[in-house]
């Protein structure tokens, strides 16, 4: 399974204090590679990060808010310094401060949503891609959602930002083949996290939700890593500008359960 392997390799992963980022960080972590976590907060980062070394990996955490461009050149720059380049970025952190009708949205909302989950992807790519050019190749995995490409309701602002991210995906993938870096994207539907406590949290919206998915269940987080791990990996080598759907089958599913 050497194709899976990832020592040497060095991956920054965003959004990673907790939920999908932590659980595909410790994954890249378990196939060997030096893992750099990042989120806005130190705190949350280090007692992540105490986990990682106590199984004997390598791991830093970088505070970062992926919405300002000197903290995202910090944060390279920190992991370059540390480890010596960059092979893998996950792009995860992301943000939802409106819940309800797109059109009861504030601008405000508008420019923080967009901010962090389309520029904040495209400044960590921006900053990553010359050392990964350095280094013969990478890997850019940008985490999606299904309300990328399906409105999900009360979400208009955060699935416009989604649909954007699978379109920079596409964009990237194209413009960085040469360089031998593939660039895709994975489209978790409903996981059950903290990110989405306002929708399982609530029993009604939680009921109505569940409905939509044929496996009956939100995905927990590790459902989540071996595809990221696929893609992270040699072994997706001639993958570039797709979309991975992890959604238990609610894009193909009619929402109707016939017993």
């Amino acid at each position: 399974m050497s194709q899976f392997d990832l020592i040497g390799k060095v991956a920054i992963v965003t959004g990673a204090s907790r939920g999908i980022g932590l659980a595909l960080a410790e994954t890249l972590a378990a196939a060997g590679a030096k893992v750099v976590l990042s989120s806005r907060k130190q705190e949350a980062l280090d007692a992540a990060v105490d986990q990682f070394w106590q199984r004997g990996e390598g791991a830093i955490a970088v505070a970062a808010h992926t919405g300002d461009a000197q903290a995202v050149k910090h944060l390279v720059e920190r992991a370059v310094a540390t480890y010596g380049g960059v092979d893998i970025l996950v792009n995860n952190a992301a943000t939802n401060p409106h819940f309800g009708p797109i059109l009861t949205a504030a601008e405000s909302h508008w420019d923080k949503i967009l901010d962090v989950n389309v520029k904040g992807y495209f400044r960590m790519a921006q900053a990553c891609v010359p050392h990964m050019q350095a280094r013969g190749g990478g890997k850019i995995i940008n985490v999606a959602s299904i309300a990328g490409k399906k409105p999900q309701p009360l979400m208009g602002v955060y699935s416009v930002s989604k649909a954007a991210v699978l379109m920079l995906t596409e964009v990237l993938a194209v413009e960085l083949a040469p360089a031998n870096i593939q660039v895709n994207a994975i489209a978790p539907g409903f996981v059950k996290t903290k990110f989405s406590a306002a929708l399982w949290g609530n029993a009604q919206v939680n009921t109505a939700v569940l409905q939509t998915i044929p496996q009956g269940r939100m995905a927990d987080p590790s459902e989540l890593t071996g595809i990221a791990l696929y893609l992270a990996s040699s072994a997706s080598s001639f993958t570039t500008g797709a979309t991975f759907l992890i959604d238990g089958g609610q894009m193909v599913g009619s929402g109707i359960s016939i017993q």
